[in-house]
């Protein structure tokens, strides 16, 4: 059984930091990618970072700078540096793993840890 645990979240005020961890187990064969998205209560999830086993990163617009992710693909573990947070930066951060096996692509998530940026 695959499994993704995060760790990391908390409060922080605004312009602090934080780094997030994620930790895949299980027989996870395939493992193309993994990433961080968000989601507020009563919207979408939205995608955050990712990063594929071909050492290749992407960020959405609204955190690029700000935020880095860093994938270590034989440990099956991501990260994710969260700088300069924001206020609307609160969410809950789930962490993705994406396989690809014989060309058809499967997610995994995780539970999801808070992050709540407030003074």
């Amino acid at each position: 059984q695959v499994q993704l645990v995060e760790s990391g979240g908390g409060l922080v005020r605004p312009g602090g930091s934080l780094r997030l961890s994620c930790v895949a187990s299980g027989k996870i064969g395939g493992l193309y990618a993994m990433g961080w998205y968000r989601q507020v209560v009563g919207r979408q999830r939205e995608f955050i970072a990712t990063s594929t086993n071909r050492d290749t990163t992407d960020y959405a617009d609204s955190v690029k700078g700000r935020f880095t992710i860093s994938g270590d693909f034989v440990n099956k573990t991501v990260y994710l540096q969260l700088n300069s947070l924001k206020p609307e930066d609160t969410a809950i951060y789930y962490c993705n793993g994406h396989v690809v096996l014989v060309g058809i692509g499967y997610d995994y998530w995780g539970q999801g840890t808070q992050v709540t940026v407030s003074s």
